[in-house]
């Protein structure tokens, strides 16, 4: 005997979730600033495809940035505080450019970062080798290293040199 499908709703069907209602392009706007600091650049960038217009882009990230939840200081010292510990001066300030903050706000964010890249430099290095390198190819490859992350080349052979004379 062959039964026939019932036409009661089935736990699977009664579990379907509602469709997300859709946001407005200020509430998306205030999504990706509850997760992170986003320069107005970034924000155009990432909102672009959601507007009907970039007058209505322009509008809402206007009316944002009068309230102070959009600060180009605050993403420059948000990136520097997130990444300044594994990277260097220049690398934190490339990605900085990238998302389009002000020039007067990478200067302040490298000054501060400068004093302490030395610093930042041997760790970086501590963390990744922890000793001297036995020869010359593999102290070029710990330099390649320190270079990709950003750090200032005066700044690597100090941290190499150091660590070979100090005899790790």
């Amino acid at each position: 005997m062959h039964e026939e499908p019932s036409s009661l709703p089935t736990e699977a069907t009664e579990r379907r979730p509602a469709r997300a209602p859709t946001l407005s392009l200020k509430g998306r706007a205030l999504r990706l600033l509850a997760a992170r600091e986003h320069s107005r650049v970034e924000l155009e960038r990432k909102l672009a495809v959601h507007a009907s217009s970039p007058q209505e882009l322009a509008q809402v990230l206007d009316a944002l940035a009068a309230k102070d939840f959009i600060s180009e200081q605050r993403v420059a010292e948000s990136l520097a505080h997130r990444r300044g510990a594994k990277l260097g001066t220049a690398r934190v300030v490339q990605e900085l450019r990238a998302k389009g903050v002000e020039p007067s706000a990478i200067a302040d964010v490298a000054a501060q970062l400068k004093t302490s890249e030395l610093e930042r430099a041997r760790e970086v290095w501590r963390k990744k080798f922890g000793q001297a390198a036995a020869d010359p190819g593999e102290r070029s490859r710990q330099m390649r290293f320190l270079a990709a992350r950003g750090f200032a080349p005066e700044l690597i052979r100090r941290v190499v040199k150091d660590d070979e004379d100090a005899g790790f």
